[in-house]
C-alpha cells in the first residue's frame, strides 16, 4: 500500500521522513483516510507531494489539509529532522518495522511516532498501568507491587510518566530492573511534569523508551493527554487501573482500551474512598477484579514471556507468606489503625510495638499515617 525504502537494514530516506512529518502535521487527518486515498487512487505517498491543490482536493483532502500539505511549517519540520538525527532518536511512521503492531490495529493510530531509546520495546508484550495523580498509601504500594511483579514476569510496563500511579509504576519497574515505556502528552524534548525529568533519563539509561506523537518541542496542552491515553492503551494488551475517580484520565484510558478490544483490569478498594469509585465502576462494567499479579498473567498463558529474577521473587514471596502469622502485623488493619489499638490487640509493650512497626515501615509492610498505621499488604 505504501512505498517505503526496503533495502536491508536501511530505514526511510531523509525525504521520506520529511513527507511523513508533513502528513502528521495535517489537521484532522487520519491513517484511515490516508489508507482510503492511496488504495482508491492507487498512488504512493510520494505522489501526494507532486500534486497540486486541485488534485489533492480530488483525492479527498480538505482545503485546509491541501494547503498545509503544499505549504507545511518548514521551521518545525527542520527542528523535527534535527531531533531525529540525534543518537537513539527515531521517527516511526506506520510502515516502519518498529511501529507498534497492536497500536496499528486500533481505530485511530498516529501517523507518526517519535521515539527516544529502545524502539524494540514497542513490539514487546505490554501491560499499561494507570491511576490517580494523588493516590492513597495503599494505592502507592499497589502501583509498585503490580509494576514490579508484572515486570519480573516478563511484561513491559507502559504508562504516562504522570505524577502518582504512573510515576510509581515506572519507578517500580526501574527498581525491579525491568523494562518500561513512558508515553508523553508533550514533545520528547519537553518532558512533563518537570519533576519527572530525572525519571525519564533513568528509563532511557535502563534501556526503556519514551514515546510521543507530538513534535519534540510540543508544550503540555490539556487536549493532548486524552490523545496520549489512547496510545498507552493501544500499545498494550491490557490496562490495569489502580485508584481512579469516576471522572479521570484513567477512566478515559480504560474506555479507549475497551474500544480497542483490549482487556481492562481494576484493583478494588475501600467503598468510602472516592479513588476507589472509578475502579468499582469498571468492575461493574465487566473489568476483571485483580488482587495479585497472577490474576492478570493467568489471562495470557498463551503468550511466551521472558521471566526475570524468578528465584528471587519466590524467596520474597516465601518471606512475606511467613508474616501471615505475625501477631503484631495482624493487629494493623488495611485502614488507619491507632497505635493504642495495635498495642491492645497484640499485647506487646508500647516501646517494642513502635520499634517493630518502624522496622515493618522500612520493609514496606506498613506506613505511618495521620492517626496511626496502615497495613500495605502481604502480596
Amino acid at each position: 500500500m505504501y512505498q517505503q525504502n526496503t533495502a536491508k537494514h536501511l530505514g526511510p530516506s531523509e525525504e521520506e521522513n520529511r513527507q511523513w512529518l508533513v502528513l502528521a502535521q495535517l489537521p484532522r487527518f487520519s491513517v484511515a483516510k490516508l489508507r482510503v486515498i492511496v488504495q482508491k487512487y492507487d498512488i504512493q505517498i510520494a505522489d501526494l507531494f507532486v500534486a497540486d491543490s486541485k488534485q489533492l482536493t480530488a483525492y479527498g483532502f480538505s482545503e485546509a489539509q491541501a494547503q498545509q500539505l503544499l505549504r507545511p511549517n518548514e521551521q518545525q519540520l527542520d527542528k523535527c529532522m534535527l531531533w531525529s538525527e540525534q543518537n537513539h532518536h527515531s521517527l516511526l511512521n506506520i510502515t516502519s518495522t518498529h511501529y507498534p503492531k497492536v497500536l496499528l490495529q486500533t481505530a485511530r493510530p498516529p501517523i507518526l511516532l517519535y521515539c527516544c531509546g529502545n524502539k524494540d520495546l514497542l513490539n514487546t508484550h505490554q501491560i499499561a498501568i494507570v491511576g490517580s495523580r494523588n493516590p492513597s498509601a495503599a494505592g502507592k504500594q499497589n502501583a509498585k507491587y503490580f509494576a514490579q511483579g508484572l515486570s519480573t514476569s516478563g511484561w513491559t510496563i507502559t504508562s504516562g510518566l504522570a505524577l502518582g500511579i504512573d510515576g510509581l509504576a515506572h519507578e517500580g519497574v526501574l527498581q525491579a530492573l525491568g523494562k518500561t515505556i513512558a508515553v508523553l502528552g508533550t514533545g520528547l524534548s519537553n518532558i512533563y511534569p518537570k519533576r519527572h525529568v530525572n525519571m525519564a533519563s533513568r528509563i532511557l539509561e535502563q534501556n526503556g523508551a519514551l514515546v510521543s506523537e507530538f513534535y519534540p518541542d510540543a508544550p503540555p496542552k490539556p487536549e493532548n493527554f486524552p490523545r496520549r491515553n489512547r496510545i498507552i492503551s493501544g500499545m498494550s494488551l491490557g490496562t490495569l487501573v489502580i485508584e481512579a475517580a469516576i471522572k479521570s484520565g484513567s477512566l478515559i484510558t480504560a474506555r479507549y482500551a475497551l474500544e480497542q478490544n483490549r482487556d481492562v483490569f481494576a484493583v478494588p478498594g475501600n467503598i468510602h474512598n472516592v479513588l476507589s469509585k472509578g475502579c468499582h465502576y469498571l468492575i461493574k462494567q465487566g473489568a476483571k477484579l485483580v488482587e495479585c499479579v497472577s490474576d492478570i498473567s493467568d489471562e495470557y498463558q498463551h503468550l511466551t514471556l521472558n521471566f526475570l529474577n524468578t528465584q528471587q521473587n519466590e524467596l520474597q514471596k516465601s518471606a512475606r507468606q511467613s508474616l501471615a502469622s505475625d501477631k503484631l502485623l495482624d493487629s494493623v488493619d488495611f485502614e488507619t489503625t491507632p497505635l493504642d489499638i495495635v498495642v491492645e490487640r497484640c499485647g506487646m509493650p508500647v516501646a517494642e510495638v513502635m520499634s517493630q512497626l518502624l522496622e515493618y515501615e522500612l520493609r514496606g509492610l506498613v506506613t505511618a499515617v495521620p492517626g496511626g498505621y496502615l497495613k500495605l499488604g502481604e502480596k
